[in-house]
């Protein structure tokens, strides 16, 4: 068979060869494509990666470890009782401000933990998709009907696609819980007031160190309050956080005391909050790796870092590839990709079925950061796009992105992928579609 290892060698060599032949680099888009992917990916590396994926893949450790697979498999596995664990994993996104990427490490998480796959989808969908923030957001902005309709869609899709997966894959789930059903009653080791402590003292950290600026000209009122001190609150659970790593996981508070007094000290003289985050992340690993008094804290960098290199690089190849194709929009950044901005408008006017179905493949291509598919969504019903379409999109895409999908694909395969997107994007263009008509009638 050696021939055919020299065949592929010769296959991707003329790949590349063609490739680079016809590269149109004299293309006024494709260049500005090509500036768009790297834009995002500047811009996701500096406002995405080290406030939200980091403390995320720290959570996800958490669970993979401190969390015991009995009590994942008792509350979300697949002999589970139907109505608690569709319940918890609908509305998880209420406590979790994260994007459709910052979701995964603690998706993945639960899932190895042996998960049924309807409650670990529900909450892979709802996770990110009912953001306490951008539905208050999205109901100041857009609208309060918006806001209601993309709760109430949220949560129906949270439980709808989850039992749809379970449905679907039965024969999967029934051999699940013929697996489970005997599973031994592990002891804990720990009272669960304890790790729950743990890992919502992570939680809130992740919560307000990315607490969004409230909408143009407020200036008062509990969210901005709250805004405006997050770093204040931030430094509140951090201090929790050391209590909790000396007195509950029993580090050496030498080691912990000293790792805080140097992230306090960065705080203190860094002009920006990426620098004490990191310092705070460095000294975490470094007093969990160095712990000689259990193997649970060693484990537990150790599993945050197998799901960093897990999860990484395929983020960052889907980034990029967002980019290019769909071009890099935050803040005040407008830059097109190789997908002309103009068809998109031009497709999603209206409410035909067709305009609510690309609204939804688009939105479950295109990346978008926590709270940022509000003021993109803005500019876009500004310059002609239907409220149907608004909301497919609000309903497909904060869940979905071309980087979130080949995580998931790794995660549990290409063919439940491509069925959890189908899901995703049918329903979010029924809803659209009921929607737009509603609002016509009205």
């Amino acid at each position: 068979m050696e021939w055919k290892k020299e065949a592929r060698i010769l296959f991707w060599m003329v790949a590349v060869f063609l490739f680079a032949f016809f590269l149109p680099a004299d293309s006024g888009r494709f260049r500005e494509a090509v500036q768009a992917m790297f834009d995002l990916t500047k811009w996701y590396a500096r406002e995405h990666v080290i406030l939200c994926l980091l403390p995320a893949f720290f959570i996800a450790g958490v669970i993979a470890v401190f969390i015991s697979q009995g009590a994942v498999i008792k509350y979300f596995g697949a002999n589970a009782k139907k109505l608690l664990a569709y319940s918890v994993a609908s509305v998880s996104g209420t406590i979790l401000a994260v994007c459709s990427c910052t979701i995964l490490p603690l998706f993945s998480s639960i899932h190895q933990r042996g998960a049924g796959l309807g409650p670990a989808v529900a909450f892979l969908y709802s996770g990110p998709a009912i953001n306490i923030l951008a539905i208050i957001l999205t109901a100041r902005i857009l609208g309060l009907e918006m806001g209601i309709a993309r709760t109430i869609g949220a949560v129906v899709f949270a439980v709808v696609i989850g039992l749809a997966m379970s449905f679907i894959y039965r024969k999967e789930e029934r051999a699940k819980a013929a697996e489970q059903i005997n599973f031994p009653d592990v002891q804990e080791k720990r009272p669960l007031w304890q790790t729950a402590f743990h890992f919502f003292t992570l939680v809130l950290i992740l919560v307000f160190a990315n607490w969004g600026k409230p909408g143009e000209g407020i200036t008062e009122g509990l969210w901005y309050w709250l805004w405006a001190n997050k770093w204040a609150i931030t430094g509140i659970f951090a201090v929790l956080l050391v209590f909790s790593l000396i007195f509950i996981l029993k580090l050496k508070w030498q080691h912990v005391l000293l790792a805080s007094a140097l992230t306090a000290a960065s705080a203190w003289l860094s002009p920006t909050p990426m620098i004490p985050v990191i310092i705070g992340i460095i000294g975490l690993s470094a007093v969990t790796l160095l712990d000689d008094n259990g193997s649970d804290n060693r484990e537990w960098a150790i599993s945050t870092w197998g799901f960093a290199k897990q999860i990484m690089p395929l983020l960052a190849l889907g980034v990029l590839a967002a980019g290019f194709l769909l071009g890099s929009t935050h803040d005040d950044t407008q830059i097109a990709g190789v997908i002309p901005k103009e068809w998109v408008v031009w497709l999603v006017g209206g409410n035909s079925v067709y305009s609510n179905l690309f609204a939804s493949i688009i939105g479950a291509f295109m990346y978008f950061a926590t709270l940022t598919e509000v003021p993109i969504l803005q500019g876009l019903l500004t310059a002609g796009m239907g409220k149907g379409p608004a909301l497919a999109l609000l309903l497909a895409g904060p869940s979905l992105s071309l980087p979130n999908m080949l995580v998931i694909r790794d995660v549990m395969g290409t063919q439940k992928t491509l069925v959890y997107v189908l899901l995703v994007v049918i329903m979010a263009t029924l809803s659209g579609i009921i929607y737009g008509a509603t609002l016509i009638e009205a």
